[in-house]
């Protein structure tokens, strides 16, 4: 659920690069990432952030992830951890999301 279809879709497609497949008007769009298509759906509630929910995107350079986010404006927080390097966010509606540089490998 987003408050703004527009700067959503903004969002995961230009700050982190998802394509987006299709939008349906103001009703409704989904976004792809490899492997995933996230549904992003419009709501005029105003909601608090959904507990135990965190969207993690593996990436292959922390660094680049980094710069990224930077480049964009979007306050992270850098974490090391026994599964690798994190860099937790959010995006624009106070969803918990996360870059992972995995120290096992691709995920």
């Amino acid at each position: 659920m987003v408050k703004d279809l527009d700067r959503a879709i903004d969002f995961y497609t230009k700050v982190l690069g998802l394509s987006l497949v299709k939008r349906w008007e103001n009703n409704y769009a989904q976004v792809r990432a490899p492997g995933v298509v996230i549904g992003l759906h419009p709501s005029d509630e105003t909601f608090a952030n959904r507990d135990g929910l965190s969207i993690g995107f593996g990436v292959d350079d922390i660094d680049a992830a980094k710069k990224l986010l930077g480049e964009n404006g979007v306050a992270y927080e850098s974490h090391e951890g026994k599964s690798g390097r994190l860099l937790s966010f959010r995006d624009p509606d106070g969803t918990p999301l996360y870059f992972l540089q995995s120290r096992v490998g691709r995920w």
